[in-house]
């Protein structure tokens, strides 16, 4: 019976060694975070709070600058903690990198995920991208802190189930000039909350100039070479986003969604090297040339 009981003693005490020298490795292991961007957030709130627009075209935002000053932010937040990654979410036609989401992604330290952008430029699919790499990144451990830069209420489900198996989830906003830019929901869920603002962002937010036409030096087109204009922007805009797009827009004919109106104008007048800003003639011009490219496809 003696050699029973010490053999069990025995065990106990090596149980207890191991359980201190575990415990001793694990206290000496860093904490980490990781910071999740939701893009279309940011640039909305930011061109807002900066800029006074919401509107990309409007605005530059310097993207590595801002990432830098995020990761700068981070490391005074969470002290004895190590960077994972930046994660940033953004949205794309068929989900292809345009030229600045490229250059974000070459970025170190920096993933870059992609949701699908619609006709509307509305993005699809960021949300489910931002719960997919928080749940699975909590559920591995290899994540303790997420600081989040998102407002949409959709998040919440992301936030929970990272919470769920142990992380916490940290809000960041932008500050908001006039009303409240993210879900009041999301703002309950979270582990805690942070909001930057105008000073934060000012050194990478500025509003871009209109380039200026001279109308005294540029002949006024005709209805019939606006037209034109107007039917080739249709064909790079089909290539570029698709039938599936197309069949999005269609029914809302004669009229175009704001977003692409305006993208439409832009490049019409980049092209013609006139303003049709106050020509409502050659503006329907224009509208007609693209409708008619397009409805000539089906």
């Amino acid at each position: 019976m003696n050699d029973d009981l010490a053999a069990l003693s025995a065990r106990i005490d090596r149980t207890n060694e191991l359980l201190v020298r575990m415990l001793a490795e694990v206290a000496k292991t860093p904490s980490t975070h990781a910071i999740f961007v939701d893009a279309g957030y940011l640039y909305a709130a930011a061109g807002r709070l900066v800029a006074g627009t919401e509107d990309r075209r409007a605005f530059d935002l310097d993207a590595e600058g801002l990432i830098d000053a995020l990761i700068d932010r981070a490391r005074t937040v969470f002290a004895d903690s190590r960077l994972l990654r930046v994660y940033w979410y953004d949205g794309a036609r068929r989900r292809i990198h345009t030229a600045e989401q490229q250059s974000i992604a070459e970025l170190p330290d920096v993933k870059v995920r992609l949701g699908n952008l619609n006709a509307n430029n509305q993005q699809k699919g960021v949300d489910s991208l931002i719960r997919t790499d928080l749940e699975s990144l909590a559920r591995h451990r290899a994540i303790s802190d997420a600081a989040l830069l998102g407002g949409d209420e959709d998040l919440v489900s992301a936030v929970e189930a990272a919470q769920g198996y142990g992380a916490r989830v940290h809000l960041w906003g932008v500050e908001a000039p006039d009303v409240r830019n993210q879900a009041e929901p999301l703002l309950w869920e979270v582990d805690s909350q942070r909001t930057l603002d105008l000073e934060f962002f000012k050194p990478y937010v500025s509003r871009r100039t209109a380039p200026a036409y001279d109308p005294a030096q540029v002949a006024r087109p005709t209805r019939e070479n606006v037209r034109f204009v107007g039917a080739q922007i249709a064909a790079k805009w089909l290539a570029a986003r698709g039938r599936e797009n197309l069949a999005e827009l269609l029914p809302g004919h004669p009229y175009l969604p704001g977003s692409v109106d305006q993208d439409l104008l832009v490049e019409a007048e980049g092209l013609l090297q006139y303003s049709l800003r106050g020509q409502a003639d050659l503006r329907r011009a224009l509208r007609d040339g693209f409708w008619a490219h397009l409805q000539g496809q089906f």
